[in-house]
């Protein structure tokens, strides 16, 4: 039986990933279908143990994993690292006696205790005396209540995570009521910032980005421009002479660096360090997202009959969240770098071919089963091999950014 993951990032105050929810299915078609939750509960758990590695899926951060009743009363979570396995109790479970008892059992073995979409009743008193974190949707509560549960419950010790965060506006409204931690994907959602410059160095590297998706690329001025910006330089002489090449002999210079990468390839990697470099004052994850985004959306060129544009859907993937890196609208950003007109066309959003490969790779990200079942059939990529390229897109990812 396949089994397919996603995962979905947590921040904290300052921009960086505290923990993922990890969301692991039997199919992409059981997230809506499967009527054990105790089943599916227990098969996240074996899986993380048996088929994932919890520690690459999550960078070594915390996992967030959905917790029954009876995976509770059972010890299941006893199986993974208490280090890393956050026991997020659903909102469902009733805390009686029996759960209460193995609460207490996780608490005192140093298990972190988060309580999902938290709404007050007196009936919960003893979970809050044990919990860790508190979950508060954001979309389904109103703002006092989102207020009311901060001022009482921080002062007791407990972590307020502020869930479906899905504006710049509603997070930063959520830190100011003192929420610590956030979910949703409101990082890839930009602040547009109007009648205001962007900063010298950004301005360089879409200059660079402009340079290298020119008709007629000038190999000797692309070098000088990028040894203009010490970093860039750095980066790519380190990756020309990684592992990834595996070349005999090292290269120092970066005009040498150009003429060993090829046209494609140096699209390909400069824009990638071009894109890290700019997003130097964003979220991490943001820049790994654009990473993953870019491998799937090459690998799946091939299934998807286009093996001969795997660099351009490579790129369509990096640039996917340029006006999150960016803080500007995505149509603004391309006018001012030539990209081919389908791959423009899908990252403003026109639908076809590419922008549903696009819309996958995204709903992959996201863990939108449905919207994957439906594009899967519709481009005819076979689950297993989604599944199986998305876990190596995801190391992947994680390896070329700790380079």
């Amino acid at each position: 039986m396949e089994h397919f993951i996603a995962r979905q990032p947590i921040f904290d105050t300052k921009g960086r990933v505290y923990a993922y929810e990890l969301l692991f299915r039997s199919g992409l078609h059981n997230y809506f279908d499967c009527e054990d939750q105790d089943l599916a509960a227990a098969s996240v758990i074996a899986n993380s143990n048996l088929l994932f590695d919890l520690t690459e899926m999550t960078g070594g951060t915390r996992a967030f994993i959905n917790c029954t009743r009876t995976v509770l009363r059972e010890d299941l979570m006893t199986t993974l690292p208490r280090q890393q396995a956050v026991v997020e109790i659903l909102e469902d479970v009733e805390p009686d006696s029996d759960v209460i008892a193995a609460c207490q059992r996780l608490k005192k073995q140093g298990y972190t205790l988060a309580l999902d979409d938290f709404v007050y009743h007196e009936n919960l008193e003893p979970l809050l005396e044990l919990a860790d974190i508190i979950k508060v949707d954001f979309l389904l509560s109103d703002v006092a209540e989102q207020e009311r549960l901060a001022k009482e419950m921080i002062p007791r010790g407990i972590k307020m995570l502020a869930e479906k965060v899905e504006t710049h506006e509603v997070y930063e409204h959520a830190k100011k009521m003192g929420y610590q931690l956030f979910q949703g994907y409101f990082f890839a959602r930009p602040v547009i910032i109007s009648r205001k410059d962007i900063p010298t160095n950004k301005i360089q590297f879409l200059r660079i980005l402009k340079d290298i998706h020119a008709q007629e690329v000038d190999f000797k001025k692309l070098a000088l421009t990028i040894q203009s910006e010490v970093s860039l330089s750095y980066k790519l002489l380190k990756l020309i002479n990684s592992a990834a090449f595996a070349l005999r002999h090292k290269v120092t210079s970066i005009l040498q660096a150009l003429s060993l990468l090829g046209l494609r390839e140096i699209r390909s990697w400069v824009s990638l360090l071009s894109i890290a470099s700019m997003a130097d004052d964003k979220p991490a994850e943001l820049v790994v997202s654009s990473l993953i985004r870019a491998r799937l959306c090459e690998q799946l060129a091939q299934t998807c009959k286009m093996g001969d544009r795997q660099s351009d859907l490579f790129l369509m993937g990096l640039f996917s969240l340029l006006d999150a890196i960016m803080s500007r609208p995505i149509d603004e950003i391309l006018q001012e770098i030539t990209v081919e007109e389908d791959i423009l066309e899908a990252l403003t959003g026109q639908q076809g071919k590419l922008r549903s490969i696009l819309d996958l790779v995204i709903a992959t990200e996201k863990g939108e089963w449905e919207q994957i079942s439906r594009l899967t059939r519709e481009l005819d990529i076979e689950e297993e091999f989604l599944s199986a390229t998305y876990l190596d897109a995801v190391k992947w990812a994680q390896d070329i950014y700790t380079m």
